[in-house]
């Protein structure tokens, strides 16, 4: 069977009428969310077919918005040629492959809903060729959603899964943490070797260094690829542990783990142009769950997707200290504003999620001064009748700094005139996916000035 990322699909919304309802109501967009593709195993061995689980949820944007129950319309007539259809409890067919589900009212502060889980079962006697799409549509009292659909194929092969573990928070640094998943092959062929590959952010260290492992570390952090030589069957599951440290640098961290079934070329590819090292500690096996057995019809739900990411957040702090500088210059001259911002630990700060800046610094040019040059990683809000009279700029970081590292933003400035004294108060922006405000234990230092000719 062909591997496969199994990706999420979000499709369609559109807006209440105008008029109708509260105003908050105005800017909600309703949204179906499933996987954009899954692969139905074909017949195993002694020809049975095992079921896959499509898990169908309806969401919204605006959480201050009441939404009421709903209903969406599933067509799967597009795959009747190959796959059987099962429906959950809260749908009602209209025929054997097309039914409407109704799903739960969302109330204020509720995101999403579940909405159907819907069995799905390759026909004995499929083409292993054979594709087609399931269709939904959903409607929430004024609210609406486009098509959305599943793209859904038969293969003939391994077809390797992870669970999710669970995201953890208020870890504390200098402590031990397991991070532990379910492998599955939920193909219908057997994998007889297993390529792990798992990344560890720089907060975290593996507790292990294993064998048939090799390692590489990075500024972020620290990969592995591991070898597993445990054959995995159609439906069999085993046990995958992880031992981790929480540094004493720890702060938003990340662990991501995928598999594979092993091959050279699949090896050579992760292992791109960097230096692996390999381990010497005991060898990283996987486990089989305990009570071994085929995988349940429906149980499939949460192992349909290889590669996985693990958040792991600490209780740490880390303190950003920012620094503007003094120039001189007479009229015509052009002089550099140099503005710095310092981690002063004891955490390093990373988005490794959105991939935000650690820090977006704002500022005005001095009386006298005008911006004539700015690093790429700065941009220009330009006066408005609404905001502030003059343009405003703003630099961003990188998207992780170290703890003691800094980062300069040399911005050009022309004196069009000479004002002694004049300055221009600097400040970090408490926004983005990292608040500062959540992380940093001294705003004090988080605002400075640039001085021309004072």
């Amino acid at each position: 069977m062909k591997h496969r990322l199994l990706g999420a699909a979000v499709a369609g919304c559109a807006l209440a009428a105008l008029g109708a309802g509260p105003v908050h109501a105005l800017s909600d967009e309703l949204w179906i969310s499933v996987p954009s593709e899954t692969v139905l195993p074909g017949p195993d061995a002694d020809g049975s077919t095992r079921e896959r689980t499509l898990e169908v949820r309806v969401t919204h944007d605006n959480v201050d918005n009441d939404v009421p129950a709903g209903r969406l319309t599933v067509d799967a007539s597009e795959i009747a040629s190959f796959a059987h259809v099962s429906w959950p409890a809260n749908c009602t067919p209209e025929s054997g492959l097309k039914a409407v589900c109704a799903f739960p009212a969302m109330p204020v502060g509720t995101e999403g809903v579940p909405a159907a889980l819907i069995g799905l079962r390759a026909l004995s006697d499929a083409d292993l060729s054979a594709s087609g799409s399931i269709r939904y549509t959903a409607a929430a009292g004024e609210l609406s959603a486009a098509d959305a659909e599943t793209r859904i194929t038969v293969g003939d092969g391994p077809d390797l899964g992870l669970s999710q573990a669970p995201w953890q928070r208020g870890l504390t640094p200098g402590t031990n943490h397991t991070v532990r998943a379910t492998v599955a092959n939920n193909g219908n062929r057997a994998v007889e070797r297993t390529l792990l590959w798992v990344s560890a952010s720089y907060g975290l260290r593996f507790k292990d260094r294993h064998a048939n492992c090799e390692y590489q570390d990075h500024a972020t952090g620290t990969g592995a690829l591991c070898v597993l030589d445990e054959a995995v069957a159609p439906g069999q599951r085993y046990d995958l542990v992880t031992r981790l440290g929480i540094g004493r640098k720890a702060l938003y961290e990340r662990f991501d783990h995928s598999v594979l079934p092993y091959s050279d070329a699949a090896l050579e590819e992760a292992r791109g142009d960097g230096t692996w090292t390999r381990g010497t500690g005991p060898e990283l096996d996987l486990r089989a769950v305990a009570g071994q057995r085929a995988a349940a019809d429906g149980d499939d739900v949460d192992l349909n997707d290889n590669y996985r990411t693990v958040i792991l957040d600490a209780k740490n702090t880390a303190d950003l200290k920012l620094t503007g500088n003094r120039m001189r210059g007479a009229a015509g001259d052009t002089v550099t504003a140099r503005m710095t911002v310092l981690n002063r630990g004891p955490a390093w700060v990373a988005s490794l999620g959105a991939g935000s800046a650690v820090a977006s610094v704002r500022f005005q040019a001095p009386a006298g001064t005008s911006v004539v040059g700015l690093p790429e990683d700065c941009w220009t809000q330009p006066p408005s009748e609404e905001g502030p009279s003059e343009a405003t700029y703003f630099c961003w970081t990188p998207i992780y700094l170290h703890d003691k590292a800094s980062y300069t933003f040399d911005v050009q400035l022309r004196i069009d005139k000479v004002v002694r004294g004049a300055r221009a108060v600097i400040e970090t922006v408490n926004d983005g996916e990292l608040p500062i405000t959540k992380f940093d234990p001294n705003l004090r230092n988080n605002v400075s000035a640039i001085v021309v000719n004072g």
